[in-house]
């Protein structure tokens, strides 16, 4: 199934130039669904060339042509978009609804970055001399190297590329290797589009080699990381040679706040929804439980009630809630953290093990635990997966301090039905992100980061355009 597509480098699909390939594996099946094209050096320099001599096209077109191009590629996205969910389920596991609402969520990123392009202001300030005028542009950086995620692979790729465009930049986008297939989908339809050669190109393969590649080019002049802070931490190292612009997005260990005055069936709806969505492993993931000791017996059955009511099993099947875990890896790990909090003393409420009836797959029951503490391995280190430690706490100044006491800072839930208590609640959270009674936190229409050691920089919303752009500023002399 990947035969049809591999690098895609000045407009073209083509296999690498020295034809080498890699696995993709099924995760609910174990099975290799195909093997996709692995870049060799020399089509990361071709790419390179071709993103440079893209740039320059690209950036001559105007606002409203970049405009109408990049709406065409969110009107194509959502005529494939069950084709695109098909890829992210056969590739990552999650459940095919939760594919076809990225699919839907990504074809919204791109409408919405298809108007801002218009609406790049530049500013005129009044001269304090009376022949010259004070001008201040924005103009796009240029060529821009997007590394996305496993766990959303389209949408993630879709901020960086949409917003790239809009900006008038060139891009060159590099999947991670387990979901090749979903992101060369999205490459394929914008090509469709009308987007010229080179203003688009992706690299699939080795995530270590490719990237230090790119960054170590004269050529990239800005870099858009989804990833893990350990390795954030190394690109930034890297893209501090050649002083780059670098967007960072990294990992996050959100807490949850029950408040005394919340409604607890609401609360762990709420829960439900933000906790399990693609089995916990997502950044924004809530993994720390703070329950005020009021709430905490009944929001601790409810949770559990409605967490041994998940269906478990292959994506592509009716009506599954949990597909499996990602990888063997990740599965492996999730595994040895579990054990190690049952052994500095927490109590497993439900899951702590594989679900019976699955010979293949990486599969793994959602799991609840109370009796922990906060120097737990699960406290400190982001548990990425359908993981649960729930605590108590006293009062709000003991609930911010605990919160707090964590070097992420990428988003935070909130349950209350005081609006006082929301809003102060949310102005000690530190956080990029705090969600107050929803579990939704993100949109096309909202700034995506974090603080910390979450990253810097943000994607999507009105300000996400702005880390693709330079300031100029022009003091023009009327009389030469």
């Amino acid at each position: 199934m990947y035969s049809k597509f591999g690098q895609f480098i000045d407009g073209k699909w083509q296999q690498s130039t020295n034809k080498e390939t890699y696995d993709v594996i099924n995760p609910a099946t174990e099975e290799v669904i195909g093997k996709a094209s692995k870049a060799s050096s020399i089509d990361v320099e071709k790419a390179l060339k071709s993103a440079e001599k893209g740039f320059e096209v690209w950036k001559k077109f105007t606002p409203w042509d970049r405009a109408t191009i990049i709406r065409k590629i969110a009107d194509l996205i959502r005529k494939k978009n069950n084709e695109l969910a098909k890829w992210m389920t056969l590739e990552t596991g999650k459940p095919l609804a939760e594919g076809l609402a990225e699919a839907s969520g990504s074809a919204d990123i791109f409408e919405w970055n298809a108007e801002e392009t218009k609406r790049i202001y530049g500013q005129t300030v009044q001269s304090r001399f009376q022949n010259t005028r004070v001008i201040i542009n924005y103009e796009p950086v240029g060529v821009v190297a997007a590394l996305s995620p496993w766990n959303f692979p389209l949408i993630l790729a879709a901020r960086k590329i949409s917003t790239a465009l809009a900006a008038g930049c060139s891009v060159i986008c590099k999947p991670d290797v387990i979901t090749p297939g979903t992101v060369m989908e999205l490459v394929d339809i914008i090509n469709k589009c009308g987007v010229p050669p080179g203003v688009v190109n992706l690299l699939s393969g080795d995530p270590a080699s490719i990237a230090s590649q790119l960054i170590a080019s004269d050529i990239v002049k800005k870099i858009s990381l989804t990833g893990s802070t350990r390795v954030g931490k190394i690109i930034l190292k890297q893209a501090a040679e050649k002083i780059q612009r670098v967007t960072m997005e990294l990992s996050g260990h959100a807490p949850f706040i029950v408040h005394a005055d919340a409604n607890v069936e609401k609360a762990t709806d709420m829960a439900m929804a933000s906790k399990y969505r693609n089995n916990g492993q997502v950044c924004i993931s809530p993994s720390r439980f703070y329950i005020h000791e009021s709430k905490k017996e009944q929001f601790t059955k409810s949770f559990v009630d409605k967490t041994l009511k998940l269906k478990i099993g292959n994506g592509m099947d009716k009506d599954i809630q949990l597909g499996p875990i990602t990888t063997k890896k990740r599965l492996e790990e999730i595994e040895q953290l579990v054990e190690t909090t049952k052994k500095e003393g927490a109590k497993i409420l439900c899951g702590g093990k594989r679900p019976s009836g699955f010979n293949k797959g990486y599969f793994y029951e959602p799991t609840v635990f109370d009796n922990v503490k906060d120097d737990f391995k699960i406290m400190i280190e982001e548990p990425f997966g359908p993981l649960t430690p729930l605590l108590t706490f006293k009062n709000f100044d003991e609930v911010i301090e605990k919160a707090n006491n964590q070097v992420a800072g990428l988003a935070a839930y909130v349950c209350t039905n005081s609006i006082e208590l929301a809003s102060k609640t949310s102005e000690a959270l530190e956080t990029g992100m705090v969600a107050v009674n929803t579990p939704f936190i993100s949109n096309a229409e909202t700034p995506f980061g974090g603080v910390k050691q979450s990253g810097y920089g943000r994607e999507g919303g009105s300000i996400g355009i702005k880390d693709y752009l330079n300031v100029k500023y022009t003091h023009l002399g009327l009389v030469g």
